[in-house]
């Protein structure tokens, strides 16, 4: 079965379906959209840094992702405006990488693969990363979704009841480096951000409950993952932004159709919705 590498990239792209969904909620509902992408963009420095010094590209990554998550977090609350914070981190990281990679001699590099992913060359080992991964965020974010919901809801009320939001946001940052960690092999440095954001964007308004919605964004990003690779396959297009295409599509047609239905239903003028 795993000799098959488009199972293998089907099950790759619903891994990284299942762990960027909660976290990807959690970036809506904070509007954390920019710091998902600060911390994606930073990927490709711990790409640099693994060729380098010749380890595993998820050591790296998640080594500079982590460490980008937690310097923009400790930042943001020193007289930092986050938006301006986190563009100069972004680009700057990016481009410190990509300038680091050119450097590199002796080391053959496909930036394409690393900016918009390569699924289809998973192999057994990245998926068991992947998978790893995967379930550890879920872990985590399961372990934490009491204290992590009420920290987004409600700050003030979160640290009456003993909750430290600034905790719970260190929960989150260390879920989002292992998710861009993961992610790199299936979208790419580009692209994980989409993955994150677009799914839970797409379920938000078709969930009364934050766990449905959670389910929901897991759903559409492992559906839109199968069926970008389906696509991919049969008309020769890059997989990763294939993915992305799909899944966007689902979010523009989906919210259409909670439109209509919703004018049919309410009565609602057009452009209230």
């Amino acid at each position: 079965m795993f000799d098959d590498f488009l199972v293998r990239a089907a099950l790759a792209g619903i891994g990284v379906s299942l762990a960027a969904a909660p976290l990807g909620c959690f970036i809506v509902w904070r509007r954390m959209a920019y710091f998902g992408d600060a911390t994606a963009h930073a990927a490709m420095l711990g790409v640099a840094l693994s060729l380098t010094l010749q380890t595993p590209i998820f050591a790296g990554v998640l080594l500079i992702s982590l460490l980008m998550a937690v310097t923009v977090s400790t930042l943001s609350g020193r007289g930092y405006a986050m938006d301006t914070l986190l563009g100069v981190m972004a680009h700057s990281a990016l481009a410190v990488g990509l300038v680091s990679v050119s450097f590199l001699s002796g080391v053959r590099i496909d930036l394409m693969a690393y900016l918009f992913g390569d699924i289809l060359a998973v192999g057994k080992t990245d998926l068991a990363i992947i998978w790893g991964g995967a379930l550890l965020v879920l872990i985590m974010v399961g372990y934490r979704w009491s204290a992590l919901l009420l920290s987004t809801l409600n700050p003030d009320l979160a640290m009456a009841s003993g909750i430290s939001p600034r905790r719970e946001q260190l929960v989150l940052t260390i879920a989002l480096a292992i998710v861009v960690a993961v992610a790199i092999k299936v979208v790419g440095v580009l692209l994980i951000a989409a993955m994150l954001i677009i799914p839970a964007a797409t379920a938000r308004r078709f969930s009364r409950t934050p766990e449905a919605m959670a389910l929901l964004a897991a759903i559409i990003g492992a559906c839109a993952s199968v069926a970008g690779l389906s696509f991919s396959y049969h008309f020769d297009s890059p997989t990763g932004p294939t993915i992305v295409c799909v899944v966007a599509f689902l979010f523009v047609v989906l919210n259409a159709v909670h439109s209509i239905i919703r004018r049919l239903f309410s009565g609602s003028e057009p452009g209230t919705v």
